[in-house]
This record gives C-alpha cells, sequence and structure tokens, in this order.
C-alpha cells in the first residue's frame, strides 16, 4: 500500500513541476496571468508542487474544464468573425 501512495505524490509532484508555468489554468477557470515578478521564486513553486502532490486528481479536472472553457470560447471567436 505504501509504494501506490509514494507513485500517487510522485506523480503528483512531477505533474507540479511541469504546469507550474501554467498554474493559471488550474484555477476558478481560464483567466489572464496576473503575476508579478516576484511570483516565480522558489517558495511560490515548492507550493504549487506540494499542492499538486496531493490534488493533482482535482487539479486534471479543473484544467481539462479550463480546456473546454477555451475551446468554446475560441469556437466562438471564430464563428463571430466569420460572420462578419
Amino acid at each position: 500500500m505504501t509504494i501506490y501512495i509514494a507513485l500517487f505524490l510522485l506523480f503528483g509532484a512531477c505533474f507540479g513541476l511541469v504546469t507550474f508555468s501554467r498554474r493559471h489554468l488550474f484555477s476558478e477557470g481560464p483567466k489572464e496571468v496576473e503575476e508579478s515578478p516576484g511570483d516565480n521564486n522558489l517558495i511560490s513553486r515548492v507550493m504549487w508542487i506540494l499542492i499538486c502532490a496531493f490534488l493533482w486528481p482535482i487539479m486534471v479536472l479543473t484544467g481539462l474544464n479550463s480546456l473546454r472553457i477555451l475551446s468554446k470560447r475560441k469556437a466562438d471567436e471564430s464563428t463571430h468573425t466569420h460572420e462578419s
């Protein structure tokens, strides 16, 4: 059982490392990036990795929701530009 927990946490940490630069997509929906210059420091990176290590299944679901919203928004924009 311990190996499953360790793999869960390891996968989550790797997920956090990969998604750190796009963490705005895993919030309450896609939005513009509003980072201050100090947001890309070691403490924020470690915090994001720790959050993802424990909550990566929820983060995957919110990322999929953001992807759905962005693709719908992009489709709506393309239909509005072709109608004009």
